[in-house]
């Protein structure tokens, strides 16, 4: 009984009433009743659906990447896809729309989330935003945004609508249109503007502020935002952990002080790796470029740990509502970290079958009943969805905290 009630309020109960088709209750009847997704979102950054659904790649890279999304999608229910503008974009007027699009229906076919990331940014954005004055430059945001928004609306409609603010306006390592923008619109400026054009074209659509700075200038930031009237539905925390895993107590402390706003809690990139840790006196983690990093048997096992406790945390706090792992894979992770789950050649890590336990397994409801005298099951379990399986029948239904009495034909 512990675990249930440490994750209570993942959880609620519900009676079903099982009657037949002439309205008289289903007595004495084996009942199983079986989670198939979260109402948590699981997730990765799997950007590798995207050649998967267009197939454009080799026959051979294909195949391994369809092996790679089969153990993603054994897992997790949510994934974010690749909308950096200066790769989305790249020639002005010729974005990857179609391709996009194709990994987006092909992911939503198989019962999971998508996220678009992001709409602004000043990191990879589009290189010829730079021949433009800054009136331009906004207008060209402005149309982009009201494109990508109204053409995913029903495939993605969560989004990190604006990325990293908090060093927008004064990133120095290169000249970029973003940058220049939100120099003259202010931080809370620029994201005020880019949530409204956004709440514009889908207003029913989940968007995030997005920031991997987790200092009291982003608390200042988020509150600056909400006094200025910004919609903002969840708070995405980035958490790439190259230089060593954060731990309970400074996990814990920023879960406390970003909780504060009563928003959701989005950990939207989480990187633990399973080698060697970067060194601490690297400030800008893209500048440490190395020919290879190993991943190893004794530090998978200490990213294992490291999940396990981590995802744990998470889960535990009522606030959190998601958590997406920013390297599915070490093939293709960001710096070339072994910051997957799985290893470069598909092999899973220990790290994949913790989380893979926790999800599936821990956190998952499956059980079997009997109807009693009034023809009613009742049990408690993992919020998301259920299929009820008596005899050849199967009903599917959800559960959520509202969730009570109903009555289903069987």
């Amino acid at each position: 009984m512990g675990q249930t009630n440490e994750f209570a309020h993942r959880m609620a109960s519900k009676t079903i009433k099982l009657v037949d088709a002439s309205g008289n209750p289903v007595v004495g009847k084996e009942v199983a009743l079986k989670q198939t997704n979260h109402k948590f979102l699981f997730g990765c950054g799997i950007f590798d659906a995207v050649q998967v659904a267009n197939k454009n790649v080799s026959a051979d890279r294909l195949t391994f990447l369809e092996v790679k999304l089969d153990k993603f999608l054994d897992v997790f229910n949510s994934a974010t896809l690749p909308f950096y503008w200066g790769t989305f974009e790249p020639e002005k007027g010729k974005p990857l729309t179609k391709e996009l699009k194709a990994a987006a229906q092909w992911l939503k076919e198989r019962n999971v989330t998508v996220k678009g990331h992001p709409l602004c940014w000043h990191t990879v954005t589009a290189p010829w935003l730079l021949d433009m004055s800054n009136e331009e430059i906004l207008k060209a945001q402005f149309a982009r945004i009201e494109r990508e928004v109204s053409d995913f609306k029903g495939l993605i409609d969560m989004w990190d609508v604006i990325n990293e603010v908090v060093i927008m306006p004064i990133f120095d390592k290169y000249d970029n249109g973003i940058t220049r923008i939100s120099k003259q619109l202010g931080r809370v400026g620029i994201i005020k503007e880019m949530f409204a054009k956004t709440r514009e074209f889908n207003p029913g659509a989940t968007l995030l502020l997005n920031d991997f700075n987790t200092s009291i200038n982003y608390e200042i930031l988020i509150d600056g935002c909400l006094n200025a009237g910004v919609s903002i539905d969840a708070i995405g925390i980035q958490s790439h952990q190259h230089q060593g895993y954060w731990g309970r107590e400074k996990l814990e402390e920023v879960l406390y002080r970003f909780s504060h706003f009563g928003l959701p809690l989005h950990f939207t990139e989480n990187t633990l790796t399973s080698g060697h840790l970067m060194p601490p006196q690297i400030e800008d983690l893209n500048d440490y470029q190395i020919p290879e990093w190993p991943s190893t048997p004794e530090f998978e096992e200490r990213q294992a740990k490291e999940v396990e406790e981590m995802y744990s945390i998470l889960f535990k706090h009522p606030q959190v509502e998601a958590i997406t792992a920013w390297s599915f894979s070490d093939d293709g992770a960001w710096l070339g970290a072994p910051a997957g789950f799985i290893r470069s050649d598909n092999s899973p890590k220990p790290s994949y079958e913790v989380v893979k336990k926790l999800i599936k397994n821990d956190w998952y409801t499956n059980v079997t009943c009997k109807t009693d005298d009034n023809g009613k099951v009742s049990f408690e379990g993992y919020l998301g969805d259920y299929d009820l399986v008596c005899g050849d029948k199967k009903v599917s239904f959800k559960l959520d905290k509202d969730s009570d009495s109903v009555q289903m034909l069987i």
